[in-house]
């Protein structure tokens, strides 16, 4: 039921989406869009309280719970930044809102964007891990708490291997291509090189 209940969930949670967004853009009904986007995180609270039930129902702790405890965690620390980048690109696609700008690609800057993307997975650790504690500590030593404990294992092993991930990119840094010129806005025609807009020269300037 665990893992049936996480599918529904994950479905639930792009209908939800797909229709907060259509219902903002499309159909001009932000309150509704925006009640529909706030409904995504009773999905969560849906499988905490399913998985609660069933080990209160004198289920033995499996992988399914530990399962459920990190699609929670996930959704935490990732699920906003998801929904974020989503409501942009619906924003400019039905909205006319600019572009939403792309992460940066290169330098430290690009090291610094993976850097907060790994706290995102720092707080799903954290939230999954909390989760699991409260799930043994409810079981108490009259169950087998040991999957349980292992998932918390599990969920640190993969913030731990994605900040390293994320780490390479300060200590190697990608480099720019030779040439390539930073994007900048029309409007602001001083930022961009010369060799891209070519200045009025003294005898135009008199003109």
């Amino acid at each position: 039921m665990i893992v049936t209940l996480i599918v529904v969930c994950e479905v639930g949670f792009w209908v939800l989406l797909a229709a907060g967004l259509a219902a903002r853009y499309l159909l001009k009904m932000p309150r509704t869009g925006i009640a529909l986007l706030l409904c995504e995180p009773l999905l969560e609270v849906l499988l905490l309280v399913a998985t609660a039930i069933d080990l209160k129902n004198g289920a033995d702790p499996s992988w399914k719970h530990g399962l459920a405890a990190l699609y929670i965690g996930y959704t935490v620390g990732h699920g906003h930044r998801t929904v974020k980048w989503l409501d942009g690109h619906a924003a400019h696609r039905f909205g006319g809102a600019p572009r939403p700008p792309k992460p940066p690609q290169y330098g430290m800057a690009r090291a610094r964007h993976e850097g907060k993307v790994w706290l995102g997975s720092v707080t799903a650790a954290a939230v999954a891990s909390a989760l699991l504690l409260l799930a043994a500590l409810y079981v108490g030593d009259e169950g087998n708490t040991d999957s349980l404990y292992g998932w918390i294992f599990v969920a640190w092993r993969a913030a731990g291997i994605h900040g390293l991930i994320a780490l390479s990119y300060a200590i190697w840094p990608r480099k720019a291509p030779e040439g390539a010129a930073s994007a900048v806005p029309a409007r602001d025609p001083e930022h961009v090189p010369d060799l891209l807009v070519r200045r009025p020269g003294k005898d135009e300037e008199q003109v």
